[in-house]
């Protein structure tokens, strides 16, 4: 608030003053900290209301050690608080974001930051990265402020949740039709080493079966079951996206495609291991595929129901990086 205007309140009440234009302020300390806020309103009644919610929340801050706190310093003590409640993605994700959030607040109070600092931060992130990097780091300062707010006692309002996300552009998925995907396939078999390392083997059963990445590595044997003609999904260690498992119909190319798979290991099968031995595939086109015009995301693969090849849809994407997995295939 500024100086003239704090001199033109009058006192109306315990901790409620009002300016010549008949706006209530509300003015008090709380933990050492002196708080002066517009109750953005000329009723006495509503201005008595919002004084007591506004109490309400001063009473939550901290008034100990930890009141003067910096900001990498609470940027630790919330990652070590989410450190075993996310997937280990989402970790590293938030830690990637509060790389390039970091610089604008490292060595700055806690209880100093407000919406003036928010917006430096907006205004010097928004013309060098994408909306959806935007939105990410956004959400993530939003993460550690309602921290420092809620947990810790350091806020008492989270000036970041004033700021919006950005709009950004809806992403246009290309999606290969049944002939393009056929035609990837039968590029990759040719390929010694997609064969060879069960890049192709992987290609198809990303594509009949519609699995996530992280879904598809971590099926195991044992949860394919003939008999029903299911698949049971799990995510394994790190669980599917909503964390409940779920189970899929072996559509017959996905059933072909598994049991060629167990006849070609039989007797080296391990019923308990993963049906792809590979932890992780690496991002980056192939020869192969850039051969066959199959520049699709990956995420595609996701856009598609499991029953296109009984009735005709356009098929789901593939994974560019197939071919240049990490690790050796393992039955």
């Amino acid at each position: 608030m500024a100086a003239n205007q704090t001199d033109a309140l009058r006192r109306v009440g315990e901790n409620l003053y009002v300016n010549d234009h008949g706006t209530y302020f509300a003015w008090f300390s709380v933990a050492g900290k002196q708080i002066k806020r517009s109750l953005k309103t000329t009723d006495k009644t509503l201005a008595r209301r919002r004084l007591a919610e506004l109490r309400e929340k001063g009473a939550r801050l901290h008034g100990g050690e930890q009141r003067n706190i910096h900001f990498d310093e609470l940027v630790k003590m919330w990652l070590e608080s989410i450190r075993n409640e996310v997937k280990e993605s989402t970790y590293v994700r938030r830690i990637v974001c509060l790389n390039q959030i970091t610089p604008f607040f490292k060595g700055a109070s806690v209880r100093s930051i407000g919406i003036q600092q928010i917006e430096k931060w907006k205004i010097a992130r928004s013309g060098v990265i994408a909306p959806r990097t935007f939105n990410k780091e956004l959400e993530t300062l939003n993460h550690v402020l309602r921290y420092a707010r809620d947990v810790k006692g350091l806020l008492l309002e989270n000036p970041a949740e004033k700021i919006r996300n950005h709009k950004a552009d809806a992403a246009v998925v290309q999606i290969p039709g049944k002939e393009q995907f056929c035609a990837l396939v039968a590029e990759l078999r040719k390929e010694p080493q997609a064969v060879r390392s069960g890049a192709a083997d992987f290609v198809e059963f990303l594509g009949y079966s519609g699995l996530r990445l992280g879904e598809a590595i971590a099926v195991m044997w044992c949860d394919v079951n003939f008999e029903l003609a299911t698949l049971l999904v799990t995510g394994g260690e790190e669980g599917t996206k909503n964390h409940e498992a779920r189970s899929l119909p072996l559509f017959p190319p996905l059933r072909s495609l598994l049991e060629r798979m167990r006849q070609e290991r039989k007797g080296t099968l391990n019923h308990e291991g993963r049906i792809f031995g590979f932890q992780h595939v690496r991002h980056g086109p192939t020869s192969t595929l850039q051969r066959t015009s199959a520049k699709t995301h990956r995420r595609a693969m996701r856009h598609t129901p499991n029953h296109w090849w009984s009735h005709g849809g356009a098929l789901l994407s593939v994974v560019a990086a197939a071919c240049n997995h990490t690790g050796g295939n393992t039955p």
